[in-house]
């Protein structure tokens, strides 16, 4: 097929971008003609809240990518729309993942469809975001009305889409595939020694960008708690802060942390990552909500156990007390598993585990999802 990817890839940076680039090269890989189209504008620098948009690597050699897409200027849309038209691909896969595109997409898919033989499937990674706003009851439904079919990263946003679609158009999940390109595992002596960390001491890793939803601040209190039992424990937050870091650093003094809590407020480059996984026992993500998670799946491909709050579709990944832990959004309940993990040398049995459902999250089954969808819809 002529499949077009349409959302945040290079120059611009981030999980999106990693995503939409990796499944680009599966269905190349697969005998199809991609190309992904990108923004020339993503966000208004006003509207961003971190240090940069734009990606330090260098620009992918095997992909095809056009930056086409100026997210605020409706003439703009228009003619990507149209331009998409005469292109006449067979696939149009949009990247959705908050209501600030969807007149944007859904425009473009509009025009797309218009050549009697596009199919438009979005891509959906949050239908209802982290941190609602108005934009999401206004533009949510217009983008939902353009498309022809949905794939999920999971059944919560299934059923989220559902109250937008009333389960008319076909929709389907599929769990978000593991990263396979952050290269080889290293050992955690190797990892310690690049991060000048003891590694005799145990760690904790909370990575990616702190924002309110992720729970950090549950984290922090769920450590006070059990700082007196696991001397060696230590927690290392590794990601760019689009929040008040000043606020987690007083939580750290008055959980007496000072001294036990590493924070790296920087987006961690790809080369960089197998360090920071590698350095760590436990990979912690106490969100407040969620849908998934790409973190989850960089653990999985660094084989480390993780410790997630049962909120989205965290818990249908992260099977509780086999490759990790699922517990409610608490500080004692996020307290107990860390205890539990580390007085019973749990790492182990479930890495082992892990390592056993790894073959669950191909970026070869998701690309059949797409297909089976769009067989739906011939």
């Amino acid at each position: 097929m002529k499949i077009i990817i349409l959302g945040t890839a290079y120059p611009f940076r981030g999980g999106l971008a990693t995503f939409n680039e990796r499944l680009a090269r599966q269905l190349q890989a697969e005998g199809h003609q991609v190309e992904v189209i990108t923004f020339t504008l993503q966000y208004p620098s006003f509207l961003f809240p971190g240090k940069t948009q734009y990606s330090s690597e260098q620009a992918p050699t095997d992909l095809k990518i056009s930056q086409l897409v100026n997210s605020c200027n409706p003439l703009n849309w228009l003619n990507v729309g149209r331009r998409i038209q005469q292109m006449q691909p067979d696939l149009l896969i949009t990247c959705y993942w908050m209501a600030f595109f969807a007149p944007c997409f859904g425009i473009i898919q509009r025009l797309a469809q218009r050549n009697g033989k596009t199919r438009c499937i979005a891509l959906v990674h949050n239908m209802i975001p982290h941190e609602p706003s108005i934009l999401d009851k206004l533009f949510a439904p217009f983008f939902v009305r353009s498309t022809d079919g949905f794939v999920a990263l999971s059944e919560s946003v299934v059923q989220d889409i559902n109250h937008l679609d009333n389960g008319a158009k076909p929709k389907t999940s599929y769990p978000h595939p593991i990263y396979d390109h952050y290269g080889q595992q290293i050992s955690k002596e190797q990892a310690c020694q690049s991060l000048k960390l003891d590694p005799n001491n145990q760690y904790m890793l909370f990575f990616g960008l702190v924002r309110a939803y992720k729970g950090l601040d549950l984290l922090l209190d769920a450590f006070g708690k059990v700082k007196e039992q696991l001397p060696n424990l230590r927690l290392i937050i590794a990601g760019e802060f689009y929040e008040d870091e000043d606020k987690y650093r007083t939580q750290i003094d008055t959980n007496g942390l000072t001294d036990r809590v590493l924070i790296q407020n920087e987006f961690i480059a790809d080369a960089d990552l197998c360090k920071y996984f590698g350095a760590a026992d436990l990979i912690v993500q106490p969100y407040k909500s969620a849908t998934q998670s790409g973190v989850t799946q960089v653990a999985f491909h660094f084989e480390k156990p993780m410790l997630v709050t049962n909120v989205g579709g965290l818990g249908e990944i992260v099977h509780d007390h086999k490759m990790g832990y699922a517990v409610e959004p608490n500080a004692e309940a996020i307290a107990e598993a860390i205890t539990d993990y580390y007085t019973h040398n749990r790492q182990a049995d479930y890495t082992q585990y892990l390592i056993q459902q790894k073959d669950n999250y191909s970026w070869h089954g998701m690309a059949n999802t797409f297909y089976e969808i769009y067989n739906q819809l011939q």
